[in-house]
């Protein structure tokens, strides 16, 4: 592959970059959105629905979370081709994995982007970012249930900031419990938000 196809992936690879992290900030919108819902939602009395937004807006939450970090592996994926451009060293096999990452890009496809990085990084022993960044595909925060505990958990919160007395139906020592450790997650996850979000306040 020639250099100025090279860069052309580059550019986009870069292009990219910006275009996770405003799928993130989507994300980040469509939570606050579900919240809202949830909260009206109990304020009627109808807990089936507002569980069900509940449920949305924690998967958009882990959505918008997984997005950034793949924006930040993305990101070091493109430095390394930088450097590669620079020192003349894009071997043969680099280039086609860029060339089909810059097409899985094109469609967001992230599972198949998550793939195509790891194959990335396996060419390089020192390479800064491992595949260790992401907790699995993207597919799988999809697909995957969310954990009843935090969806609870979400509902009893939206519930207090409505000045609401909410029953969930469940025995008081289950209830406690599954708050108590759902909120222990919910912090975490907030912790990482907030710290990924003044990186990118910083960038």
């Amino acid at each position: 592959m020639s250099t100025s196809n090279m860069e052309k992936h580059l550019f986009n690879l870069k292009f990219a970059v910006k275009e996770l992290e405003r799928n993130s900030k989507k994300c980040e919108k469509e939570e606050k959105l579900e919240k809202v819902k949830a909260k009206k939602a109990i304020q009627k009395g109808n807990m089936d629905v507002a569980r069900i937004h509940a449920e949305n807006a924690i998967r958009q939450k882990n959505q918008a979370v997984n997005y950034l970090r793949m924006s930040a592996r993305v990101d070091a994926v493109a430095s390394r081709v930088q450097s590669a451009l620079t020192t003349r060293k894009v071997t043969g096999s680099m280039a086609g994995v860029v060339k089909a990452m810059d097409a899985a890009m094109k469609g967001m496809n992230l599972e198949k982007i998550s793939s195509l990085m790891e194959k990335f990084e396996s060419q390089f022993e020192d390479l800064d970012v491992q595949s260790s960044v992401m907790e699995g595909t993207m597919s799988d925060t999809v697909t995957t249930s969310v954990p009843q505990g935090d969806v609870d958990n979400l509902l009893q919160q939206v519930a207090d900031e409505a000045g609401l007395e909410l029953n969930m139906e469940l025995p008081s020592g289950v209830q406690s419990q599954t708050v108590g450790a759902s909120t222990a997650v919910s912090q975490e996850q907030d912790e990482l938000t907030q710290r990924l979000a003044r990186l990118r306040q910083a960038e």
